[in-house]
């Protein structure tokens, strides 16, 4: 009877789960056919090609031994269907013996693309495994078509509309399937035109300007401007916006905005409906709230006084500078809520300033996160918020200028957090991304002696993440070639005092000698410099050092170099020693020092040939920067410098210290160092003083908004180079004038000028194109 009742359950109880599985199990619920329960004498799977029977035996619902029921039977078959290993599924029984028969998905074996050139292959494959398709994974029809949508989805986000994606799946060997994406990617759809409808006050190319996207132009290769992106166009909106906010018109308000494309999905058209009304004053700005008696220094803060053009961004200004001013008393969570009074009539409007200035609060902690290379001591001792202290919002502020000045990191965010159950305490976090700090740098030059002049540095700016820095550089040239080796140390103590050490070999054959191998002047040595730094701002430098040089004369040699020699009792290829003693000064409040766009540097400097030394000297220089910001995009920087050098103690000042000037760095448009006096061939020999100055006209590159990565410049330089004792004469400074290009490229800094020569003798050396060029590992 038992072996009966098997036989049944083998006709009537066969399940099968193709497309639906709901119906296998109502198949299985009391509505549909029921079968006895039996106890399971052995379990027998069937089928299985890759997945092991373990998997299966660990989603059953019944073991042997055990009694199994329908209700155990659909769990098991809903079970096995949803790990996505199968696409059917059988259940049946034989004389006591529970036999699951399955028939599992095919496996990709390969995922190919025909058609793609707008992506990287590799890179749309990583897409796609973000959405369960991949190579090895089992094939799903589902999957498939939302692979579809996915590539579909990228090639719109590149403003390729018309991007068509149709999928080939072909069976190979040992139940496998190859995946094939055939794409036409169809023309990329561009913005041809950018309607804005009901602007009064304003033009419409003004408004056009302060929008990112826009309609294709030269520079539309580089910026992508001209594809369509919604994220864009929100930003953009928020742009119009402010604009108008800032321009006093309160009531300006987007009506609507219409994007189409047209049937061929090649040109899309932008329509923004905007409403401006009117512009409004400012008729009184007060303070009110609890303003723990500082009123008066708050009103300093206020840029908007009554019978201004009420502006937003002045009134944001206005409340940070006051947020500011109470988080350097402790006061971390100050709230100020303007609340404006509009009259209509006079189109004025009235601003009451709450301030709330919270609670006082000190800092329980400091924490650093994100430094996976760099030790947790060279972010911390830059900190000058200190833990167990008040909070102070500018001592923050100053922390996080000075961990980016490190150079170490690509983006630095402070934050603070409360904490749990201490209403007067929070958390400083120290978010540090960080970058790689190896630097290549490589400079090119040409001119008509040299031909080819190459420079290479290799630099390592933060060694084992202790924060000191490594340095080896290397130029090379027909009149010259340098090897240095550099170590710099930021805190030599504790207390922030730096110390540098440089040992160095230079062979040096003075331009326009390079054919006479027995003129040259070679030069080792090295030394110590010490950083003493006395404010945020400022620091005083002082070393000393040692070397040695060598000056080979011939018939060719100059008779300033053969006069010098005998002056000081020597003859060529004798050692001369030097005992150098440096002291200087550097001041920085620039905002950035890779990119800046406003603020001053300075730097003196003056160098000392000690007693003791074969040659006694001085020579001092100061050099000023300043970076004044035009606008936001525009800035005008000026630099100084002037140099003077001289000899004490009856002796002269060595020609090994001259100094000289032209070419890139000083006086472009002339080739390097060859201003200033001549020998009596009329060949460049430098002197003992300079004065340089530069004169630039940063700008972006049109069509790149307000990019500071890639920037134009114009400039206007002039200087010179005069004898030992000689007078700096404006009436023989040499001018240029030209222009050029910076970019912070993917393969480093790059810079090219274009110099012309304004105030040219015959026997002045031109230089018009030069470039330098960098990259970092």
């Amino acid at each position: 009877m038992e072996s009966k009742r098997g036989s049944t359950l083998i006709r009537h109880k066969r399940i099968s789960l193709g497309l639906l599985a709901s119906a296998v199990i109502a198949a299985w619920s009391p509505a549909g056919w029921a079968a006895d329960p039996f106890v399971v004498r052995d379990i027998r799977v069937e089928g299985l090609q890759r997945v092991e029977p373990g998997t299966v035996f660990g989603y059953l619902p019944v073991r042997v031994g055990e009694t199994f029921t329908d209700d155990k039977g659909a769990d098991a078959i809903r079970a096995l269907y949803n790990t996505g290993f199968f696409k059917d599924v059988q259940i049946r029984a034989e004389e006591g013996v529970l036999v699951v028969q399955v028939e599992e998905r095919p496996a990709i074996s390969q995922l190919e693309f025909v058609g793609i050139k707008e992506f990287d292959k590799d890179t749309l494959r990583r897409s796609l495994r973000a959405v369960g398709v991949a190579e090895a994974r089992y094939y799903d029809k589902a999957l498939i078509d939302k692979a579809e949508q996915e590539l579909k989805r990228q090639y719109v986000a590149r403003g390729y509309y018309a991007a068509d994606v149709q999928t080939t799946i072909t069976p190979v060997d040992r139940n496998r399937v190859s995946v094939v994406f055939n794409v036409d990617e169809g023309p990329v759809a561009k913005i041809r035109q950018i309607n804005i409808v009901g602007n009064k006050a304003f033009k419409e190319s003004t408004l056009r300007d302060e929008m990112q996207l826009s309609t294709p132009n030269w520079l539309s290769w580089y910026t992508k401007n001209d594809l369509y992106s919604k994220q864009k166009l929100t930003a953009d909106l928020e742009s119009l916006r402010s604009y108008y906010l800032n321009r006093g018109y309160l009531e300006f308000a987007i009506e609507s905005t219409q994007v189409s494309i047209t049937p061929d999905k090649k040109d899309i058209f932008l329509t923004l409906n905007i409403k401006e009304g009117e512009q409004y004053k400012v008729s009184d700005v007060r303070l009110a709230g609890e303003l723990l008696g500082k009123q008066e220094e708050m009103e300093k803060l206020l840029q908007l006084k009554k019978g201004d053009i009420f502006s937003s961004e002045k009134l944001t200004q206005s409340t940070k500078a006051i947020t500011d001013l109470l988080g350097t008393y402790g006061y971390a969570f100050t709230t100020i809520n303007p609340q404006p009074q509009i009259d209509k009539e006079k189109r004025e409007v009235a601003l009451t300033l709450m301030v709330d200035p919270g609670r006082r609060v000190y800092v329980r902690r400091v924490n650093v996160v994100g430094n996976s290379k760099t030790r947790d001591e060279v972010v911390r001792r830059e900190m000058r918020q200190m833990e167990s202290s008040w909070f102070d919002s500018e001592k923050l502020q100053q922390s996080q200028a000075r961990i980016n000045r490190t150079g170490y990191f690509t983006d630095t965010n402070i934050t603070t957090e409360d904490v749990p159950g201490a209403p007067d305490q929070v958390d400083v976090n120290v978010n540090v991304t960080e970058k790689p700090t190896g630097q290549i740098s490589l400079g090119v030059g040409f001119s008509s002696t040299d031909k080819l002049v190459l420079q290479a540095g290799l630099r390592q700016d933060n060694v084992f993440g202790s924060g000191t820095s490594l340095g080896l550089d290397v130029n090379t040239a027909k009149s010259f070639r340098t090897i240095a080796l550099t170590q710099y140390d930021p805190y030599f103590t504790v207390d922030g005092i730096s110390r540098s050490t440089d040992i160095y070999y230079r062979t040096s054959r003075p331009l326009y000698y390079t054919g006479d191998q027995d003129y040259k002047i070679v030069s080792a040595g090295g030394g110590f410099k010490f950083g003493v730094p006395f404010s945020e701002v400022d620091t005083v430098f002082f070393g000393i050092g040692y070397e040695r040089t060598q000056v080979y004369t011939s018939v060719n040699t100059p008779n300033q170099y053969k006069n010098w020699l005998t002056e000081i009792g020597k003859n060529s290829g004798d050692g001369i020693n030097n005992f150098p003693f440096t002291i200087g000064w550097a001041r920085d409040r620039r905002d950035s020092a890779l990119v800046p766009t406003k603020g001053p540097y300075t730097q003196a400097n003056l160098e000392v040939g000690l007693p003791g030394g074969d040659t006694q000297y001085y020579r001092a220089s100061v050099q000023q920067q300043y970076f004044y910001p035009i606008s936001k995009a525009f800035t005008l920087a000026l630099n100084g410098e002037v140099a003077y050098g001289h000899g004490y103690g009856n002796t002269p000042f060595p020609v090994f210290k001259y100094f000289y000037a032209g070419g890139i760095g000083s006086v472009r448009g002339y080739q390097t160092s060859t201003l200033g006096p001549k020998d009596q061939n009329g060949n460049p020999v430098g002197g003992a003083s300079k004065m340089i100055g530069n004169v630039e006209f940063i700008f972006p590159l049109p069509g790149s908004g307000v990019d500071r990565t890639l920037r134009l410049f114009t400039f206007f330089d002039f200087g010179n180079v005069y004898q030992e004792g000689e007078p700096l004469r404006f009436s023989e400074l040499k001018y240029s004038t030209g222009f050029g290009m910076s970019w912070l490229s993917p393969i480093g800094p790059l810079k090219l000028s274009m110099g012309f020569p304004l105030k040219r003798d015959d026997n002045d050396k031109v230089q018009r194109f030069q470039f330098q060029i960098g990259t970092a590992f």
